[in-house]
């Protein structure tokens, strides 16, 4: 059987990184990195395009739309794709990549390391090994590759800073594992309708992470700067009512102005109910916010930059928010 063709894309990493004088940075080449894996070549035929070397916490949307970019120039000459990422913004990277390449019925796969592949002890050639044989597999969509798992890209958050099992899948089953070279798959998740880039993506969403006393002025500031603004509550949801100052207020002055307001929690299992207490209902039932359910923040922060460049009107804002793209929602209403 002909082996597929599969396109590995660098962006750097840890994955790729060697020690300099102030601590690990990005060095090696996607076809460097190929080099201390061999075995790989019998899984598949591989070509290397390296985007860019950064540390991932210095990975920003456009850099999403140079990988997207890439991947739709090159979406006919290969089976699959495997990017090679840091572990600290990949699961944002993943779920940017859900919106901007719909569809896809070929597997677009990432994963990366916690340890550099020059390491003795390293999960790098295991985690790339993995990769490539997922992204050889026929299965279809965004995935992350990670210690064994394949978890959706709308679905990956990093729990873990330093062990190999650095990621999970939130709210949703992981898809498949891959166990000593064989790849088993529990979701099928293929589409009929045939795979969509976009090609922008409004970067002005902010987050913010409630903290007990935290001033409404903090909200105010990031809504006159920003296009939407995600609020990560305590539990199931819901806004303090202090005896000074009003979120309801700076949300609705926000509103008015045109912009998105998204409520979400900062649990990371379950996902919000504004329903269940006097404080998220109030805002809920007088307020056109939206809510984020069991969506991942990192699903979220994406999908809104991706909605707001293809509308602003809030009607159809939510009906985009609303609407499930790669499983990334799934108990709206």
């Amino acid at each position: 059987m002909e082996k597929k063709r599969i396109l590995l894309i660098g962006t750097g990493g840890t994955i790729a990184s060697e020690m300099g004088d102030n601590g690990l940075e990005p060095e090696l080449t996607s076809r460097q990195l190929l080099r201390y894996v061999p075995d790989i070549s019998g899984i598949c035929e591989i070509d290397c395009v390296q985007l860019f070397s950064l540390d991932s916490t210095n990975i920003r949307p456009e850099h999403w739309l140079r990988i997207a970019g890439t991947i739709r120039e090159c979406y006919t000459k290969y089976d699959g794709f495997v990017i090679s990422h840091g572990t600290d913004t990949m699961a944002y990277t993943a779920a940017g990549l859900s919106y901007l390449i719909q569809n896809s019925l070929k597997p677009i796969v990432l994963t990366g390391a916690q340890k550099p592949i020059g390491y003795e002890t390293t999960d790098s050639k295991q985690n790339l090994r993995d990769a490539f044989t997922v992204a050889a597999s026929g299965m279809s969509g965004v995935l992350l590759v990670f210690n064994g798992k394949i978890i959706m890209g709308t679905r990956a958050r990093k729990t873990r800073s330093k062990s190999f099992e650095a990621f999970s899948s939130i709210n949703y089953p992981i898809v498949g594992m891959v166990q000593d070279g064989r790849l088993i798959q529990y979701i099928r998740t293929e589409s009929d309708v045939p795979v969509r880039f976009y090609g922008n993506l409004d970067a002005k969403v902010s987050l913010l992470k409630l903290v007990p006393g935290i001033a409404c002025g903090v909200l105010e500031y990031l809504l006159e700067r920003s296009s939407a603004v995600i609020i990560e509550s305590f539990g199931v949801g819901g806004l303090p009512v202090y005896e000074t100052g009003s979120f309801y207020e700076t949300i609705k002055q926000g509103l008015d102005a045109g912009k998105t307001v998204v409520l979400t929690t900062q649990v990371e299992n379950e996902g919000s109910d504004l329903s269940v207490y006097h404080v998220g209902s109030s805002i809920k039932r007088n307020l056109p916010i939206l809510e984020a359910y069991d969506m991942t923040t990192e699903a979220v922060v994406a999908k809104l930059m991706w909605i707001l460049c293809q509308t602003t009107e809030r009607e159809e804002v939510a009906r985009l928010f609303y609407a499930p793209i790669a499983c990334d929602i799934l108990s709206a209403f």
